[in-house]
């Protein structure tokens, strides 16, 4: 999936988990009805700007509206991810992790 795809459908998902209408969304983080109808449907990418409003507006993290969770959602399903995995495999992904850190 592209990331403009990732993030629109984001967008739709967290609008669809607070039970809001496109209308109500829209209103909610201050753009119009058919603007956020373009990005829920991929035609448009939002702005930085509208990505803020959304951001501000359920108190999140971009990386929160992107991901679908919060940080600590996405620990505890890294946390169970880890917990039976053999001692080799964690020595490795801990490098991965700390490649990755880096960036």
């Amino acid at each position: 999936m592209k990331y403009q795809e990732l993030i629109n459908t984001s967008i739709k998902n967290l609008r669809k988990s607070n039970n809001l209408t496109q209308e109500e969304f829209a209103e909610k983080i201050d753009i119009s009805i058919q603007g956020l109808s373009n990005i829920e449907r991929n035609r448009y990418q939002p702005t930085a700007d509208t990505i803020d409003k959304i951001c501000k507006a359920f108190k999140i993290t971009p990386a929160e509206l992107l991901l679908g969770q919060n940080d600590n959602e996405i620990i505890n399903n890294i946390t169970l991810l880890l917990t039976n995995c053999p001692k080799n495999k964690l020595k490795k992904i801990c490098e991965v992790i700390k490649i990755l850190i880096k960036f």
